[in-house]
């Protein structure tokens, strides 16, 4: 089988998988050979080894598992993370959030924070390359993320800045901080989500509740009553009125919600009142 032979197979075997099927077949073949696209173009005449592995990878891919799972790596803001079944996959709104934090890390000169739900690794491994002075305590329920977050703060040389603790929230974070940083479970149990992303991603990053915003709503309070004085979270589309309805009930200095690329509601950043940040 030649390149451009391969291509054509794929690109049929994947079109009712994903929306772009020729795109996601070079990726593939590129990912198999070694090679980058532009490899794939020049030698389109030739054949190209272990064909039957190729397709192994095509029809993982047919299976709706994500690309992320089956070459084991995220592009994510400006690095490429180690991801595995049981990580959730870093997302493009989610570099939205970081640059947010940042700036409030920048103005307030901010060098200890939290993250909760530390996932491949991706908020805090950015923010610790952006601010060599940030300590920075990740937590996580589930083994495996800790475990992946673990290589790829190793791969980037940020371990003396990340903590990895394992923990229901800031639980088992006594330390004083002044930021937490989340992208948590903000789904509801009975929302629909496609294929390749309910059967293959980690429940447990993806489920917020019943309705969906109640450990959103529960990492508020704990924040609060920690008296930590920021919180940048991400959360559902939907949940703008609740949590706004929410934070007026219990006080806080101010809450700013953000869109995402989409223009949905996509997060906030509370600041909680200085009385209550000791």
């Amino acid at each position: 089988m030649t390149i451009k032979e391969g291509l054509v197979w794929a690109k049929e075997v994947l079109k009712e998988a994903c929306e772009r099927p020729a795109f996601e077949a070079e990726l593939l073949l590129a990912y198999h050979l070694g090679q980058d696209r532009t490899y794939l173009l020049i030698h389109e005449g030739e054949s190209f080894p272990d064909v039957d592995q190729f397709q192994t990878l095509i029809q993982r891919r047919a299976a709706h598992e994500p690309y992320e799972y089956i070459v084991g790596s995220a592009s994510f803001y400006d690095i490429h993370l180690e991801v595995e079944e049981g990580v959730l996959i870093p997302r493009p709104e989610t570099e939205i959030l970081i640059d947010l934090v940042a700036e409030i890390i920048e103005k307030e000169k901010i060098t200890r924070i939290a993250e909760i739900g530390v996932g491949s690794g991706a908020i805090s491994i950015v923010l610790a390359r952006k601010f060599p002075q940030l300590r920075i305590i990740a937590t996580d329920i589930c083994d495996t993320p800790l475990k992946v977050a673990k290589k790829n703060i190793e791969r980037f040389g940020v371990g003396e800045q990340i903590e990895l603790r394992k923990s229901h929230l800031i639980d088992e974070v006594p330390e004083d901080l002044e930021l937490v940083v989340s992208n948590p479970p903000y789904i509801a149990e009975d929302f629909l989500l496609e294929s390749n992303v309910i059967d293959y991603e980690p429940k447990e990053a993806l489920f917020g509740g019943r309705i969906g915003d109640e450990l959103l709503k529960e990492i508020i309070l704990d924040v609060k009553h920690r008296g930590i004085p920021y919180l940048a979270c991400e959360m559902g589309y939907d949940q703008k009125e609740p949590l706004q309805a929410f934070v007026n009930e219990i006080g806080v200095e101010y809450i700013k919600f953000y869109k995402d690329l989409a223009q949905f509601d996509r997060g906030f950043v509370i600041k909680f009142k200085k009385s209550e940040s000791v």
